[in-house]
């Protein structure tokens, strides 16, 4: 796709304006330069607008506000976008249309908007698609969840670029990958699936059980969908408790990297920072043996508790004979058919109450399938093989329990030198300012015990809940086998837990790969952009971690590094976009795509700017930069002979801008 022009007509600012973009392989690059509020962020907007019909900006209303107050009742003005593309070997004319119509209450509402596209092929046809087609056209085009790779702003890099400074996952990261694999389906097909929510299919099938005269199977059920609803919020409160402890920590390394700038508050925070480290290790290793307690109580608590009960019965049987009381071959049956006939094999009557009949019946207690030798014997063997080992349940809990208090011990000690520390940092010995970082960093940690404490209580109660609903579901199960429409619901449930599997092993197999993929592709890039012997990783949260190559070990990025990450990655992401182009294998074509950027420059530190400036003309086929006007010199000087035009925005007014 090579952008050639966009004509904006009583969009916003823009009355009537149009840009004609280089598609010049060689000398890639068009820049259109103007000052803050002239309006470059609102046309770099517009490329959006006309294909997804979306803004960012606060204010729907697209109509020009000049233009909006002089309407006279029931007067139409329409707000058109007509945006020209390459793509492939067509050429696309897309317009967007929106109408306003002021009412005699002087009210300015627009209607829906309304795509049109006419493609012209190679051979000089020109097709006019139908509404219903495009949208879809445009998907094939560039996918709206890869577009903002494309259409890039300063802001957006800024916010991407904190993320991987602080270590957070990027959902704007995850979501590029999404895109890259081309599985958004299946990912909807796993939605609609989703064994864990009462609106799936899965979800359909609990609610179709057909009840029984007992009502057990509704009570059941009933109690299902309503743990499966607490199961649903409390994911959905841990998604953002997760959020919360993000932003709070976040906050909290600003203000300690913040405290650091203070002399007289460094020594004080670095040893801190060190207690602190050592306080998460040994909280963590604490967690840890506790885990381990429960895993060995959990392990051997059975054979423990019945250890007393199996040596007690196997003294009884010791002391009990029952050899001899069992007759080879014979079965209980054919004690009944004898007592049922009257008559032993050896011809002696059997009646009621006689004593032959009284000593045939007590053949019934020794014999198959009642044979109380055989099964005392099978018992005696089973218990002597199963208790054979010693059970070392209490020394091993014991043992768990004194290491765990020894670092109880421990963190108690550090939690008050860690106190000490504050309440120095607290004091007049310390600038006023370094106090009120510390409030603040003390109140974010608050902030994050809190939250971790509620995360806690909530995954305790969300395993309690999925053990109970695991339960109740078993029992559901067996009570659905005596009716035939319940076994339906089983086996239909059954195939679309398969189904659901087979889905998700192959989406995260494949999402993995591309993520691998991606990762090398940003080192390479990033590497071109930041010389200085740094790589980073991508793990399976999409969590941004920088490492110096020779060490080995992870450093904390500057602003220049986080931002020149984010380029790596949209250049990363430019270039698996063509990667997946490629049709039919035929590897001699891959579709172009330009990259639209609005004030990329401005977050930059002066040093990096001529390696970006260097490295983006080679990053796409084409490059359309919106650039205020104290960095259209710089960016020109850097970019040199790669400008093909040049724009200029006017500004007349706060609401008219005009191009140059």
């Amino acid at each position: 796709m090579l952008l050639q022009s966009i004509e904006l007509q009583n969009f916003r600012q823009f009355i009537n304006e149009k840009i004609d973009f280089s598609t010049d392989p060689e000398r890639n690059v068009t820049l259109i330069i103007g000052e803050n509020g002239t309006g470059k962020t609102t046309f770099a907007q517009a490329f959006f607008w006309c294909l997804y019909g979306e803004t960012d900006f606060t204010d729907k209303i697209m109509l020009n506000r000049v233009l909006a107050e002089q309407m006279t009742p029931d007067q139409k003005i329409t707000v058109k976008v007509v945006l020209r593309l390459i793509h492939g070997s067509a050429t696309y004319e897309i317009v967007r249309t929106q109408e306003y119509k002021k009412s005699y209450s002087n009210k300015v509402t627009g209607a829906n908007t309304v795509l049109n596209i006419a493609v012209k092929s190679a051979d000089g046809n020109t097709r006019y698609l139908k509404q219903l087609e495009c949208e879809a056209e445009i998907k094939k085009i560039l996918p709206k969840e890869l577009s903002n790779y494309f259409f890039f702003d300063g802001e957006r890099i800024e916010k991407m670029s904190k993320e991987v400074a602080s270590g957070r996952k990027s959902s704007g990261f995850s979501n590029a990958v999404v895109g890259l694999t081309g599985l958004k389906a299946t990912l909807a097909a796993l939605g609609h699936i989703a064994p864990t929510r009462t609106n799936s299919v899965m979800g359909k099938f609990n609610e179709a059980y057909t009840g029984d005269s007992s009502g057990k199977i509704q009570q059941l059920s009933k109690r299902i969908d309503e743990l499966q609803r607490e199961l649903e919020q409390i994911t959905k409160r841990l998604v953002e408790i997760d959020d919360e402890i993000d932003a709070a920590s976040s906050a909290k390394a600003k203000f300690e990297q913040d405290i650091k700038q203070y002399s007289d508050g460094e020594k004080l925070q670095n040893e801190r920072d060190h207690l602190t480290a050592e306080l998460q290790k040994l909280k963590k290793l604490r967690a840890q043996f506790i885990k381990e307690s429960c895993k060995k109580f959990n392990d051997g608590i059975t054979p423990f508790l019945s250890l007393s009960l199996v040596h007690r019965a196997l003294e009884v049987l010791s002391h009990s004979d029952f050899s001899g009381k069992d007759i080879p071959e014979m079965h209980s049956k054919t004690i009944e058919f004898l007592l049922k006939r009257g008559t032993c094999i050896c011809g002696t009557h059997l009646d009621p109450g006689t004593i032959p009949y009284n000593k045939v019946m007590e053949l019934m207690d020794y014999l198959p399938p009642q044979s109380i030798g055989v099964t005392v014997g099978q018992f005696v063997k089973d218990s002597r093989s199963k208790y054979s080992r010693e059970v070392c349940l209490y020394q091993d809990i014991a043992e768990q329990v004194s290491l765990i208090s020894q670092q109880e011990e421990s963190i108690a000690d550090l939690e008050e030198q860690l106190a000490i520390i504050s309440e120095k940092l607290d004091g007049d010995d310390v600038r006023e300012q370094v106090k009120k970082l510390n409030t603040q960093i003390r109140a974010c940690a608050d902030t994050i015990s809190k939250r971790r404490a509620e995360q806690q209580q909530l995954l305790r109660k969300q395993g309690a809940f999925e053990e109970e609903k695991k339960q109740k579901e078993n029992s559901r199960s067996e009570l659905s086998l005596l009716d035939k429409n319940n076994q339906m619901i089983e086996l239909y449930k059954a195939y679309t837990q398969r189904i659901f599997d087979e889905l998700n092993a192959e989406y995260k197999q494949k999402e993995a790969q591309i993520r691998a993929k991606l990762q090398m592709y940003i080192n390479e890039i990033f590497k071109s952009i930041y010389d200085g012997g740094l790589s980073l990783t991508i793990d399976e949260h999409y969590n941004i971690s920088v490492y110096v190559t020779d060490f080995g070990g992870g450093v904390e990025t500057s602003t220049a590094q986080s931002i020149s990450v984010i380029f790596a990655f949209i250049s990363a992401i430019i270039k698996m976009a063509r990667e997946n182009q490629l049709e039919n294998g035929d590897e001699a074509y891959s579709e172009p795509y330009p990259l639209v950027m609005d004030a990329p420059l401005s977050a930059f530190d002066k040093r990096r700017i001529k390696a970006i400036c260097a490295a983006i003309p080679e990053t796409a086929e084409q490059v359309i930069i919106f650039i205020k006007d104290t960095d259209g010199e710089l960016a020109e000087e850097h970019l040199g002979t790669k400008v093909m035009t040049r724009h200029y925005f006017e500004k007349n007014d706060e609401f008219h801008t005009r191009l140059l």
